[in-house]
This record gives structure tokens, sequence and C-alpha cells, in this order.
């Protein structure tokens, strides 16, 4: 397997990334199927990016151009020791996938969980999602014996 790209960095959002994020969120959500609204989320990535208690996003950069980016959130887990996190989204342009850009973005964005003291860092993805399989796979994340489960508090029922 070759190594991953060379030139990637990743840096915590500021209130001024968040327009560019919005962009790519939208088609993040898009190909993943998930029911998204800008003016929705617009209020609730500026309190993620303002508010680092409830997690970080990522800013992946590479040969000086934003092509991606990443969300991580805190949880706290006694199985785990303490705190946890949850990879809820990773994204890159179309034109950045496939160099092995998101090789690096999810080892630095498992930096940043560490640093901020996370034990484990969990994520979902579609089973039909191959790349994305094969990267996180390819990274040490496997499936736990569980199955997760959610219910949708707001009054309907499970997303996805």
């Amino acid at each position: 397997m070759s190594p991953p790209a060379p030139g990637v960095s990743l840096r915590k959002a500021v209130a001024a990334d968040l327009q560019r994020l919005l962009d790519m969120m939208e088609p993040f959500n898009e190909e993943e199927g998930v029911s998204w609204h800008r003016t929705e989320a617009a209020p609730l990535v500026a309190k993620l990016i303002d508010d680092r208690s409830l997690g970080a996003i990522g800013v992946v950069e590479h040969g000086g151009q934003i092509v991606g980016y990443a969300v991580v959130t805190w949880g706290f887990d006694l199985e785990w020791g303490g705190r946890d996190a949850f990879l809820t989204e990773i994204y890159l342009v179309p034109a950045a996938r496939g160099r092995r850009i998101g090789v690096r973005a999810l080892s630095l964005m498992e930096d940043v969980a560490r640093a901020e003291g996370a034990r484990a860092l969990h994520l979902m993805v579609r089973p039909e999602n191959r790349p994305a399989v094969k990267l996180y796979t390819g990274a040490g994340y496997s499936s736990p014996p569980r199955t997760l489960l959610s219910k949708d508090l707001r009054g309907g029922t499970a997303r996805g």
C-alpha cells in the first residue's frame, strides 16, 4: 500500500470558514442521502466551531487549497475509559479523491481526538461506499460486535 499523500495538512476551523464548510457539506449530505438544509445547518456548524467542548471541525488542505473537512464530536463512555469521539463526517472534494489525501486527513483527525483526550474514535460508513470502507479498514477500524441503533428524539424516525 502506498503512503499517504504528502503535503496534506489539517487545521481547526474558524468562523471565517463557515460558508466554505457549508458549501462542502451540501454535496456530502447529498451523497450520503441525508436530508440537509443549509439554513438549519449554519448555526449548528457555527456553534461547533465556537464551542470546542462539543467537538472539532478540521479543514483539510493540500497544495494550499481547501480540499475537504472532517467533523468529530465528543462523547463519554465507561467502556473506553472516559472521553471517546465520533467521526461524524469526512469529506473530500471529488478532485482530491483517490490520491491518498483521505488517508492523511483521517490520521490527522485521529491526532486531534487523541490530543483532546479521546480513547476511541468511532465512525459509521455505508457498506456500499467501498472506497470509504477500504480507507477505514486500512486505517485499522473494525466493526464492533454490536449494531448501532438510533432514535430521533425530535419526534420522527431514525435518519439515514
